[in-house]
């Protein structure tokens, strides 16, 4: 599909998914998680429109040496790790320059796990239907990740939903998910703030507040 209107931002993306998730409101086994950071204000409309509860999936995008926005793979919790065997091979990364990326990502991992979570333990996933959320997709390495970390747990179903992605990383997903919702699949792609007006990087307070405002909401829904 070819758009050449680019979203205004992260909530006009989360609205737009939220029509399309319309089908999932208010449904109890259904969780929505998002990848921090940027994927947190497109789920938090998302989960805020459908009446669905919200949680992070944490993953870390491993980024080359030299060049943190290409990403070689990525880690999830869980112990997960997703490498890009292509990117490591052209680039000849060694073994050594993978493993220091890797230790590096699994303490801001931590890092992330504490200051937005705190001690709320995270969400039990078995027979739930997941939602996976982000605010765009280039290589698919983050969200690959994502999966196999939502899978270890045994939910009933996993979906994933994102505004925009490349053509190439929709196909190589969708045999992973039960469903993949992406309204906005342009080519040529070139990143995913191309199709934003406003793709200003999310802060952890933004997180933060976002993620309190929601549980707040799910605990008022719970008491009625």
């Amino acid at each position: 599909m070819k758009w050449d209107i680019p979203f205004r931002d992260r909530v006009e993306a989360g609205q737009t998914l939220a029509a399309a998730l319309a089908a999932w409101r208010e449904q109890a086994d259904v969780l929505v998680l998002a990848l921090p950071r940027g994927g947190v204000p497109v789920a938090y409309e998302i989960a805020s429109a459908l009446a669905l509860r919200l949680d992070l999936m944490l993953v870390r995008k491993l980024g080359t040496p030299g060049h943190k926005e290409l990403a070689m793979g990525a880690i999830a919790r869980g112990g997960v790790q997703v490498l890009n065997d292509d990117v490591i091979r052209h680039l000849h990364i060694p073994p050594a320059a993978i493993e220091a990326v890797v230790q590096d990502e699994v303490l801001e991992l931590q890092r992330r796990d504490l200051a937005y979570r705190g001690d709320r333990p995270a969400p039990a996933l078995a027979g739930q239907r997941v939602i996976l959320v982000d605010d765009g997709l280039a290589t698919g390495a983050t969200m690959r990740a994502a999966i196999a970390a939502v899978r270890q747990q045994a939910p009933a179903r996993v979906i994933v939903a994102v505004p925009v992605a490349p053509v190439e990383t929709l196909a190589m997903l969708r045999p992973l998910v039960d469903q993949l919702i992406c309204p906005l699949s342009p080519e040529p792609f070139f990143a995913i703030g191309q199709w934003y007006l406003d793709f200003a990087q999310t802060t952890d307070q933004e997180v933060k507040t976002l993620l309190s405002q929601a549980w707040r909401r799910e605990q008022r829904d719970a008491a009625q």
